[in-house]
């Protein structure tokens, strides 16, 4: 029961981060009432929390390894708190990007290490439940947003009102972490096994632990690979598949939805601001109910087949919505709410949940940390690029154009899936890591290996 309650308090981490991602979309159609707005303001409001996730996410490695874990989120969740007060009581525009600046570099930082920690204090049976429950809280933080977004939609200083509302999950991930364990395994490596042991007692209900504080010491031994080291020839290629889903998650236009939904639905014809925020609303909660699909389902159907099916909804979903724009009947706005609807779910059980799952799982032991990072990094800065272009892109292309790029994105997205990614279902991370160093190509790395020694084993059972 302790290690659930544990993990349930860390994933306010990434509650947070689906939050303050999703809070902008309702809040910048007041701000830019109360303001005199640009495009490219209206854009770095939106993607300023993107540039401190960048900067948060280089370091947060760093900072997890050498400060802990547990210092590291109370860290975070100050910086949430600091900048929810900062971005809700501006005064102007400039102070507004420095509070949402600040609330990403708790972003970025988190995105890594709360993960990072219910991974390691979680057991090995509940392991990967548990980190997907991060993910869950993200997309929960997002709907929750919405709501916040529509409640507050005629209240004066809406916006205002918006943003500090995330101070209450800030709040309570800070005084809940004065209670939490530091991670056995951050403890083991700093040679405090005393206390490691009694962590794991407590997280384990007092079960005989001896065995997994042995492992944990074991895993340890492993050498850890320098920056440079990761550019082996043998790593260059899981390295660049990880690169490429961070790419392809964010080209593919996710967060001009989840960013934008309200400013979308405004242009297909819903006209009162009220209306269109409460159709946002309802991508929320498509969003969760798809990501609570894609953690039941994820080791059941396979990675490749949820992966592949989701680039196809999206990309027909994208080229519907692009088709009638450019018809402009008087169904646009319904067709729209459909097809958003439509793209939102295919996106969530696709590449939603895939960049972080198997992020996790391709690349070997001793450089993951590093290139989970990187592929990490590669999301947050494709994600600052689409965010911080695509009122440019309206203005310049036109709605119809605009969605079409992303549509062919997927496209792109689709052939290169299908002909790279691995099915890592039921196979080993030694498996993986062994057919990698065999130089396998990266679409049969997730073969499990056959030996005489498991063929016997295959016979006995």
């Amino acid at each position: 029961m302790a290690v659930y309650l544990v993990c349930a308090i860390a994933a306010l981490a990434g509650l947070l981060f689906g939050f303050d991602t999703g809070i902008i979309s309702g809040a910048l159609l007041f701000i830019e009432k109360g303001f005199t707005l640009t495009t490219v303001m209206k854009e770095l409001i939106v993607s300023s929390v993107l540039l401190g996730a960048m900067a948060g996410s280089l370091c947060s490695g760093q900072l997890t390894d050498r400060y802990g874990r547990k210092p590291v989120i109370l860290i975070i969740s100050s910086l949430f708190i600091i900048g929810t007060l900062i971005a809700s009581l501006a005064p102007n525009v400039q102070t507004i990007l420095i509070g949402r600046l600040c609330i990403g570099i708790a972003i970025g930082i988190g995105s890594y290490t709360a993960p990072l920690y219910i991974a390691e204090v979680a057991p090995l049976e509940l392991r990967g439940g548990l980190v997907s429950f991060n993910q869950l809280a993200i997309t929960i933080g997002i709907m929750c947003s919405y709501f916040i977004n529509y409640l507050f939609t005629n209240t004066e200083a809406s916006w205002r009102w918006m943003f500090l509302i995330g101070i209450i999950p800030a709040v309570l991930l800070f005084f809940g972490m004065f209670f939490l364990p530091e991670s056995p395994r951050w403890l083991v490596k700093q040679k405090k096994l005393g206390q490691a042991k009694e962590t794991l007692r407590y997280l384990r209900a007092n079960g005989n632990v001896d065995h997994e504080l042995s492992s944990i010491e074991k895993s340890l031994s492993v050498h850890q690979a320098s920056f440079s080291e990761i550019m082996a020839p043998w790593i260059r290629p899981v390295l660049f598949l990880g690169i490429m889903l961070g790419f392809l998650q964010q080209v593919t236009g996710i967060n001009t939805i989840i960013y934008y939904a309200p400013t979308i639905f405004q242009m297909t014809g819903f006209q009162d601001t009220s209306t269109s925020i409460l159709a946002t609303v309802g991508i929320g909660i498509v969003n969760v109910l798809a990501t609570i699909f894609a953690v039941v389902f994820l080791d059941k159907l396979g990675r490749r087949v949820l992966l592949l099916t989701g680039l196809v909804g999206m990309f027909f979903s994208l080229a519907i919505l692009s088709l009638a724009f450019q018809w402009n009947s008087d169904s646009l706005r319904w067709i729209a709410v459909l097809c958003t609807f439509t793209y939102v779910i295919c996106f969530a059980f696709s590449l939603g949940a895939m960049l972080w799952l198997l992020a996790s799982e391709i690349f070997p032991l001793n450089v993951r940390g590093i290139a989970m990072s990187i592929a990490i990094f590669s999301g947050w800065l494709w994600n600052f690029v689409v965010s911080a272009t695509f009122l440019s892109l309206l203005n310049s292309l036109g709605p119809a154009n605009t969605f079409m790029v992303y549509a062919v994105m997927c496209v792109i997205g689709f052939i290169f899936c299908y002909y790279k990614v691995p099915e890592t279902k039921g196979v080993s991370l030694e498996a993986i890591e062994a057919n990698i160093r065999r130089g396998l190509p990266l679409r049969e790395i997730g073969q499990p290996i056959f030996t005489p020694e498991l063929a016997s084993e295959n016979i006995i059972n």
